[in-house]
């Protein structure tokens, strides 16, 4: 009998951060492997905590416009440019 060594589920590595991601399930740059880790996001040197959608080659994240909601319910969002960096926590 040999004993391998087994990995861990807490020892894999996540999967990399897309270029353009979302935390809206009906979006389709969303990506439910990416959120069972815990994603930050630096805009402009600062981290942001409320960023619903983001592309770091086009250099832009959507936030809520406060509690404002459009026609079907969902938060206004303001697209924000500048520098972005997303990482996991």
């Amino acid at each position: 009998m040999t004993d391998t060594p087994s990995t861990p589920p807490e020892a894999t590595a996540p999967p990399p951060l897309p270029d353009r991601l979302s935390s809206d399930p009906r979006s389709p740059f969303h990506v439910a492997a990416v959120f069972e880790q815990d994603v930050g996001i630096s805009f402009n040197g600062k981290e942001r905590h409320d960023v619903e959608e983001y592309c770091i080659s086009e250099g832009w994240i959507k936030v809520p416009a406060g509690k404002t909601k459009d026609r079907k319910g969902q938060p206004l969002m303001l697209k924000l440019k500048g520098t972005v960096t997303a990482f996991y926590r």
